[in-house]
């Protein structure tokens, strides 16, 4: 596996090669670990980039404290099978004077939109950027971040990108809690006050929530249909989904 830095240098390495791109920031799990799988089976090179992307973080959000390991991330990347880890600094991709942004109206205002507001400017925005620079035949997502999912589909469709977009399903534990790299902030009587989120979305009762903060509980008419959910517990924030669609996938 080659770990690359700059774009230049990636370009330099890819050549003609279309390979099939993971988009991450890092903290790996089986979520992702999945995504990668997926993608060395239907590619004949694999890329994964690794980058906390800053502008896709509000004033008040976590982009300091948010896990990053990456010693660990490609180890576990070779081990996968990957060719290129792509681990661009923040300056590598938003060079002093950088300006153009790419805003998905409608689908970016609802739900995590509301509550979050220019983080889907900022999730399009390097998504282009990554699809520009690499020029996959296909790129890999995750169900559970279900609205990013549909905002880079749009954005795909929109401004007519020769890409596939494959959306793969959550990744749970055991509990039914979606994998994410913000569960490692929660503590054990936290993280286990969390399940309840699977639970309710799973029930279509938010009842069952159990006095957790919720933001938004509601339907959400992507492609699939999705029953979305994002609540706090303590000082985490945690998104979760389950398809409602009819024969779709969770």
């Amino acid at each position: 596996m080659k770990t690359v830095r700059t774009i230049s240098e990636l370009r330099a390495g890819l050549g003609q090669t279309r390979p099939g791109l993971v988009p991450t920031m890092g903290a790996f799990h089986e979520g992702h670990l999945s995504l990668i799988r997926a993608a060395r089976a239907e590619n004949d090179v694999v890329l994964v980039s690794l980058f906390v992307n800053p502008s896709q973080f509000g004033r008040n959000e976590d982009l300091s404290r948010y896990p990053r390991d990456e010693s660990r991330d490609a180890e576990l990347a070779e081990t996968e099978g990957v060719d290129y880890l792509f681990v661009p600094a923040p300056e590598e991709m938003y060079p002093p004077g950088f300006q153009t942004w790419v805003d998905v109206e409608e689908l970016s205002k609802p739900l995590e939109g509301a509550f979050r507001p220019g983080h889907f400017r900022g999730v399009a925005t390097v998504c282009l950027k990554l699809f520009n620079i690499v020029k996959p035949g296909r790129a890999y997502f995750g169900q559970k971040d279900a609205q990013q999912a549909a905002v880079v589909n749009r954005m795909v469709r929109d401004l007519d990108l020769d890409l596939e977009i494959r959306v793969l399903p959550i990744v749970r534990e055991a509990d039914g809690l979606a994998l994410s790299s913000r569960n490692a902030y929660l503590s054990p009587e936290e993280r286990s006050a969390a399940t309840a989120l699977p639970r309710a979305l799973e029930a279509r009762d938010p009842s069952l929530l159990n006095g957790l903060e919720i933001d938004y509980f509601e339907e959400a008419d992507f492609e699939p249909r999705v029953l979305a959910a994002a609540v706090r517990v303590g000082g985490t924030r945690l998104i979760d989904n389950v398809v409602i669609e009819e024969g779709a996938p969770t």
